[in-house]
């Protein structure tokens, strides 16, 4: 079946127009990539802001000069504090795009379906808590007017780093590897990205470098993924809907 055809499950004539606006699979579709585009732009900026702590090898002076300024911290203050609506919004990506590859497929590969759904939660919480560990000591001088300690403002951005390269980033490989074999099995991917998101998830799950360039990997690759979504989206008749099973296990999550 073609993404994007009617569901025969949903089709009322009593209620088909209201089913259409308020599942429609277009709008699903639509719902998709601008969540995953509001995503990533969250998540580089935070990344971007969360990033200017001091790393391991800084000197101490370096350290309390960086910490005393209030600008500073407030900097990556705010980054951490963005990093939950970026989760969010990844949350409302993974949902959307259920709904959206349940419409166009007859029968969802429920295996593929569940460890798309976990890597993404795990993903998710792994990059609040490396934001969480990155920030830990601003926060506490910001909050908590605490002296800072050199050993630990060294030592917890190196947690956030290890939790971020070595963990995240693996469940970020799973999640490319379950969303571009659902999408696929849609139809709503082309073949060429599908076989560049295959070699990219492997580079993912192999990598051992602990560098900010690893973490910008996944968000470019949903904006690209968004934009195909959005334009394969505007192909999707406007009567097509989204079968009400789909609509009842997403409710359900």
């Amino acid at each position: 079946m073609e993404a994007g055809h009617p569901a025969t499950d949903d089709a009322s004539p009593a209620g088909g127009n209201r089913e259409t606006r308020g599942h429609s699979l277009r709008r699903a579709g639509y719902l998709t990539a601008a969540m995953g585009i509001v995503h990533a732009i969250l998540f580089l900026a935070s990344i971007w802001l969360i990033s200017r702590t001091p790393g391991a090898r800084s000197s101490e002076e370096t350290l309390t000069a960086f910490y005393a300024s209030g600008k500073q911290r407030l900097l990556i203050v705010v980054g951490l504090y963005s990093m939950p609506f970026a989760g969010i919004a990844f949350i409302w990506l993974t949902a959307a795009l259920r709904m959206w590859i349940g419409g166009g497929v007859r029968r969802e590969n429920a295996l593929i379906s569940n460890i798309q759904r976990v890597s993404g939660i795990v993903f998710v919480a792994m990059f609040f808590a490396t934001a969480s560990a990155y920030v830990a000591s601003a926060i506490a001088i910001e909050l908590a007017s605490a002296q800072i300690s050199p050993a630990l403002a060294r030592q917890l951005p190196l947690y956030g780093s290890t939790l971020m390269f070595v963990f995240a980033i693996r469940m970020a490989a799973m999640s490319v590897f379950t969303t571009t074999n659902s999408a696929r099995g849609a139809g709503i991917l082309p073949r060429w990205f599908v076989l560049l998101n295959f070699a990219l998830g492997i580079f993912l799950l192999l990598s051992a470098a602990l560098t900010y360039w690893l973490a910008l990997v996944f968000p470019i690759w949903v904006i690209v993924l968004c934009i195909l979504f959005l334009l394969r989206a505007r192909r999707v008749p406007s009567g097509a809907t989204v079968p009400s099973r789909i609509v009842a296990d997403s409710a359900a999550l």
